[in-house]
């Protein structure tokens, strides 16, 4: 029992230090500012979340279609 609570506090370990020294290498790697890469990740969320949406619209739009079609046929 005691050298699975070690296995699991020495892959626990290795993940926070992973992480963390993960962070401080792209904190010194990055080629720009904290302030714009912000920037454009809600640019790019924006876009997604409207194409999603235009997509959504679409997808309805062809599940009307599709059920209004079933239902002619149903009743012909």
């Amino acid at each position: 029992m005691r050298y699975d609570e070690s296995r699991t506090f020495n892959f626990v370990a290795g993940v926070l230090v992973g992480a963390a020294l993960g962070a401080g290498i792209a904190l010194l790697l990055a080629p720009q500012s904290g302030r714009r890469t912000r920037r454009q990740l809600l640019r790019a969320v924006a876009g997604a979340r409207e194409g999603a949406g235009e997509r959504w619209d679409e997808l309805t739009g062809d599940v009307r279609s599709l059920v209004r079609s079933g239902r002619r046929r149903v009743k012909s």
